[in-house]
């Protein structure tokens, strides 16, 4: 009949091995002791003991000597709490030429202190939009520790291949410093991401591609920022440039705006039509054929008007108003039904006659005419990229900013091509490896993969 306290110690014993399928060691060799709640965190005292090696020396036979000093391994939280792992390994000396080992686990890489669990947790959320203090924060790291980590990831410039068809756009690194960035339009995946947008970085790096590769690009899509045209005709002799038809459109509805700024400002600040054409000024902006039927009260106005009542009530204010909304309206109906000929020939008809404000633009119009064709005949636009840069807005926001340049680039790139490719399956030429040690850990991704996932872009 089994004693009081063997059946004590047989109870012990399952609840530390609950212990360590809980947290998901499946290193057999390392056996829990015991498990101290520290309050703030958890604390589990565990050693790591096995029959001993043979030696890697002399291939002599060793045997056990003692335990090395306790290492402290940060781990995964447990049940919303923080998990500090206080191992001991044992270690071997041998009887023939007295070379001391350590015992090795797959918990933790040799003369590490950082479990592989938390180095793979940290390579997973890089991936995702979370700042790399908090993510030093979570997992009880430094955020040294993470920046490594980050380091580790590497993109090759594939300079044997461009996408033919490619756009570009500029983001803010810092305050009032823009930098560069190329997008593949039909893939997404990143081209290029540049310190500055001036001539000579874009030539500089566009110029390390073959011009046998160069001439493959068939289109670039662009904002309508003068001094990409120059380096795109000359950099890619093949390619039709692209303005963003948002751009355009944009260039139209600030023209429309500045024009009833100005209009609005004729009267008395406290006048019934100042305060109507600054409160309604969206009304003016919108497409015409979108303006809703539905009757309100308006305060301004003091009884139930629909939107298209209350605009023909700001238009009654000004004929210069009325005049130019009215081109505006036509405007916006040629280049939205992509009627090309008729949208020129109106600017060209009313271009002496308009306000100032409008020539300018109509003047810019005429200059970009063939790229605004391209435009309106090709179903190229940059909303792809747009979708990116909202990305890259989002990291930067969540980080307060980079200092370092090489850091956000990684980033960007991790977070917009890395999600791509483990939504696809591996291609051939991706190098995947694995740097596993003593057994295998629990899996949250694949995280060695992730970090060279990219060697061959």
């Amino acid at each position: 009949m089994k004693s009081d306290q063997t059946i004590i110690r047989k109870n012990l014993m399952e609840q530390l091995n609950f212990i360590t399928n809980l947290l998901g060691i499946k290193d057999k060799n390392i056996i829990i002791l015991d498990y101290l709640d520290a309050g703030t965190h958890k604390e589990i005292i565990a050693k790591l003991d096995y029959t001993a090696p043979v030696c890697p020396r002399c291939l002599g036979q060793m045997t056990k000597y003692d335990f090395q000093k306790e290492s402290k391994i940060p781990y995964l939280e447990c049940a919303g709490y923080k998990t500090l792992i206080r191992l001991r390994k044992r270690r071997f000396r041998c009887k023939v030429c007295g070379k001391i080992a350590v015992a090795k686990t797959s918990l933790v890489k040799k003369n590490h202190q950082i479990a592989t669990i938390v180095n793979q947790k940290i390579t997973q959320k890089l991936i995702e939009k979370v700042p790399m203090t908090a993510i030093a924060e979570s997992l009880s790291v430094s955020t040294s520790t993470v920046i490594r980590k980050l380091k580790e990831f590497k993109f090759k410039t594939d300079l044997s291949f461009l996408p033919t068809h490619m756009s570009w756009d500029e983001y803010s690194f810092k305050k009032g410093k823009m930098s560069f960035i190329a997008q593949d339009f039909d893939s997404r995946k990143i081209v290029a991401i540049l310190d500055g947008r001036t001539q000579v970085t874009i030539r500089n790096h566009f110029l390390r591609y073959s011009r046998k590769v160069r001439s493959r690009v068939k289109v670039i899509t662009m904002d309508m920022f003068s001094p990409y045209y120059d380096i795109a005709r000359k950099i890619f002799p093949n390619a039709k440039i692209v303005l963003d038809r948002f751009h355009i459109v944009q260039h139209l509805s600030r023209a429309m705006n500045r024009l009833r700024i100005q209009i609005m400002n004729r009267f008395d600040r406290k006048s019934h039509e100042y305060k109507a054409l600054k409160r309604y000024w969206k009304l003016i902006q919108q497409d015409s054929r979108k303006l809703s039927d539905k009757r309100f009260y308006r305060p301004t106005f003091r009884s139930h008007l629909t939107n298209k009542e209350i605009l023909e009530n700001l238009l009654a204010y000004s004929q210069e108003l009325r005049e130019h909304y009215e081109l505006y309206q036509l405007l916006l109906f040629h280049f939205q039904e992509k009627q090309t000929d008729h949208f020129f020939e109106l600017i060209e008809e009313t271009i002496s006659c308009v306000n100032p404000i409008f020539q300018t633009v109509f003047k810019t119009f005429l200059k970009d005419r063939d790229k605004i064709i391209n435009a309106l005949e090709l179903p190229y636009s940059n909303a792809k990229l747009e979708a990116t840069n909202n990305l890259i807005k989002v990291i930067e926001r969540n980080a307060f900013d980079f200092r370092n340049f090489n850091n956000f680039e990684i980033r960007i790139l991790i977070a917009s091509n890395i999600k791509k490719e483990r939504a696809q399956r591996p291609s051939p030429n991706c190098n995947f490896s694995s740097t596993n040690t003593v057994g295998k850990e629990p899996k949250l991704i694949k995280a060695n993969h992730l970090l060279q996932l990219f060697h061959h872009q």
